[in-house]
């Protein structure tokens, strides 16, 4: 049976790392890219904010997981950026969607992410799926219900869809984790703001053999936390990360105005508490590798 996976957002630091899982697994892989061919993959060319994708593109796949969308961590959430960030994982998720209504394909599943901003912050209680998505005030969870609402345009056309809230996730090659191992390696490591808001992460390879098991069962549907089972507060991450580097920790807390100086708006990103059930996909009988954040860390940095 043919086994071929697009992916959207192929190139960030999740798709790098899935393609490779699923090369390992078997599977044959194709990423959806608005630049010509700059990887070894087979690559289709799309533009999700001109609407253009190659029409070849989703009648070769048998699977699609889209990843697409601009990174929140990176530079100062302007006007622009926040435009960016919006329309990034809408026009893409709104393509493909358009692209699968078509007749022309044989695509049995489309997996689809957004995020855990969708819970806006939520202090210490702990969100499950069924929690309503925080005000539109908020602007992640904004973001991450009109990223849902368009994936479900998909689900209506009788495919199977799956959308996976992804919370931090941990990798020594991007995201969250390098700018805080950064400020610990250099011994100015702390707590940001009062350090008791939770931080729901998880690991990189958790994330992709996540990714690999629901596009490979069939009863995996509808929307699942992508989360490790043991959420930290952000005082318990900084003091992990530092035992794991071997550093001490140097600082008090970084006060919450001097993060809002620091980023603006995006300072949301690691002051708001997420604390996150992963009961949902665990119930499924998806198996962590990593499920605490000392030997997650560890297999970045540690002796092993």
């Amino acid at each position: 049976m043919s086994r071929k996976v697009l992916i959207s957002g192929g190139t960030g630091m999740i798709g790098t790392r899935l393609a490779e899982m699923l090369i390992d697994a078997g599977y044959e892989v194709a990423l959806l890219s608005r630049q010509p061919a700059t990887s070894h993959y087979r690559s289709f060319r799309w533009d999700p904010s001109a609407g253009v994708i190659d029409e070849a593109a989703v009648p070769y796949a048998d699977y699609i997981i889209n990843l697409a969308g601009s990174s929140v961590s990176e530079g100062k959430w302007t006007d622009e950026r926040k435009r960016d960030i919006m329309t990034s994982r809408l026009g893409g998720t709104t393509l493909l969607a358009r692209e699968l209504a078509k007749p022309n394909h044989h695509v049995r599943t489309f997996i689809s992410a957004s995020a855990i901003g969708i819970y806006g912050d939520s202090a210490d209680r702990v969100v499950n799926e069924e929690t309503p998505p925080a005000p539109a005030a908020d602007f992640l969870a904004d973001v991450s219900r009109q990223w849902e609402l368009a994936a479900q345009d998909v689900d209506k056309l009788g495919i199977r869809t799956v959308i996976s809230r992804i919370g931090i996730v941990l990798s020594p090659e991007g995201g969250a984790l390098v700018p805080l191992a950064r400020t610990v390696k250099m011994m100015a490591g702390a707590a940001l703001g009062s350090g008791r808001q939770f931080m729901s992460w998880i690991h990189l390879d958790d994330l992709c053999r996540l990714l690999i098991q629901m596009l490979e069962e069939p009863q995996w549907q509808g929307t699942y936390n992508a989360v490790s089972p043991h959420p930290v507060t952000n005082q318990e991450f900084t003091e992990t990360l530092a035992a794991v580097l071997h550093r001490p920790l140097v600082l008090p807390k970084v006060p919450e105005f001097a993060l809002n100086l620091m980023m603006g708006e995006m300072s949301e990103i690691v002051l708001a508490s997420q604390r996150v059930s992963a009961e949902k996909v665990l119930r499924q009988g998806f198996t962590f590798e990593y499920p605490h954040l000392k030997a997650a860390l560890e297999s970045f940095y540690g002796e092993g």
